[in-house]
């Protein structure tokens, strides 16, 4: 790498490192801290609802005390711990993994960014970085939502069966979660609840965990079903059946009419792909006739 190369590095690296600088000092200023609270009382203010943040110590290094002024800037203790429980509360990551993932991208994007254009302008890609983590999240649950949904008819069809020979909703829970060779990512979340009963929550607020913590909006109105049949006395099997049938319609008009996008989506690769190679294998041969003597006639 020659010198004026280093020299544009070394300068990046100071401009990231300032605007980081900027950044947490505007944060810094723009939080007023209360007179005689020092930053452990901020600190135990912050993560008493969320133990995972109490992995931060501000007094100890630079890198949590950047992470602890974004997450109190931001407040990203809900958004953060709500992610978390949408993807299965995970070992890892952990909420302040995310937060720490979040600003290794914020300071990684502009860094990659100028090594590929070799220019000033990706100092302000940081707020991008920052939220690229968030892209990948949201894609993954997204995706064990869908997986939810594959079994969750089947699911609903086989409560009804059960609770129609004469079992409540919650033993039927139980011999679905016993029946089943490999737990999918719905039957994990039943026995959650189930063990949640276990622990001495009630069954109204162990389903509405179940609801919180799927995010899917069918659960949600299948978890309202049963608290509605369960305070209202009302038979649950069919509507149960009901709703599987619902379901079940759902799930066909949304692949019909996701059938009915694919011809036109293909139109967009076929215009892109296709049709420059077959003008190519066409003209081709009229060209290299014209370049070498001109046209055959």
């Amino acid at each position: 790498m020659s010198n004026l190369g280093m020299v544009h590095l070394m300068l990046l690296l100071l401009a990231i490192g300032g605007t980081i600088c900027i950044f947490v000092s505007a944060i810094i200023f723009l939080t007023p801290v209360p007179a005689g609270q020092d930053i452990s009382d901020l600190e135990a203010k912050q993560v008493k609802s969320a133990s995972s943040f109490a992995k931060l110590k501000p007094e100890d290094n630079l890198l949590d005390r950047v992470a602890f002024y974004v997450l109190d800037f931001f407040h990203l203790e809900k958004p953060l711990e709500d992610i978390w429980v949408l993807l299965g509360s995970p070992e890892k990551p952990q909420p302040v993994d995310m937060l720490y993932y979040k600003i290794y991208s914020a300071i990684a994007t502009p860094f990659i960014l100028y090594l590929l254009f070799g220019t000033w302008l990706v100092i302000f890609f940081i707020p991008l970085g920052f939220y690229l983590p968030d892209l990948y999240y949201k894609a993954e649950i997204e995706k064990r939502q869908q997986n939810m949904l594959e079994n969750f008819a089947t699911t609903v069809d086989l409560m009804a069966l059960v609770i129609e020979s004469g079992l409540d909703y919650m033993t039927a829970f139980e011999r679905i979660v016993k029946i089943a060779k490999e737990k999918t990512l719905l039957e994990a979340e039943i026995e959650k609840t189930l063990n949640e009963t276990k622990l001495g929550y009630s069954r109204r607020e162990s389903l509405e965990h179940l609801a919180a913590r799927t995010g899917v909006q069918d659960i949600r109105s299948f978890v309202g079903l049963i608290i509605q049949s369960d305070e209202l006395g009302t038979s649950l099997v069919q509507l149960l059946r009901n709703f599987s049938t619902d379901l079940r319609f759902r799930r066909l008009n949304k692949a019909e009419k996701l059938a009915a996008q694919a011809s036109t989506k293909m139109l967009i690769p076929l215009f892109i792909f296709i049709f420059p190679v077959v003008f190519i294998m066409m003209l081709s041969p009229m060209i290299a006739d014209f370049m070498h003597g001109g046209m055959p006639f």
